[in-house]
């Protein structure tokens, strides 16, 4: 079973193609999310991300995300999932205002459709 802590460290890297592959893998594992068990770390940034993406996921693929998902806070600071929303104005904004609410409640931008290809 795919982790949800490697998406998270692949999203926090902007290592897209690892995302998007482990994605992809998860989808096809089929596993019911709300069976994730929440990663053994302390880093806030990876727990948030790991929550956000998990959220995101379960709406996307009408499921229940996992219960621990609630307890999970906001990034430290605010983060963009695409890499040139630093420098592209135009995406930033976009990112900023149609995020998908699972991400944006964690300090997490993307765009409305961010990994909805699997």
């Amino acid at each position: 079973m795919v982790k949800i802590e490697e998406l998270a460290i692949a999203a926090l890297n902007y290592d897209s193609l690892q995302l998007s592959a482990l994605t992809q893998a998860l989808f096809r594992d089929k596993h019911q999310l709300r069976e994730h068990p929440k990663p053994e770390t302390n880093d806030q940034r990876i727990l948030s991300v790991s929550a956000g993406l998990l959220e995101l996921f379960a709406q996307q693929w009408h499921q229940e995300p996992p219960s621990w998902t609630a307890d999970i806070g906001p990034m430290p600071e605010p983060f963009f999932l695409l890499k040139y929303a630093k420098v592209m104005k135009s995406l930033r904004l976009l990112c900023e205002n149609e995020s998908p609410e699972s991400l944006r409640k964690r300090e997490l931008y993307a765009t409305p459709n961010f990994l909805e290809f699997a």
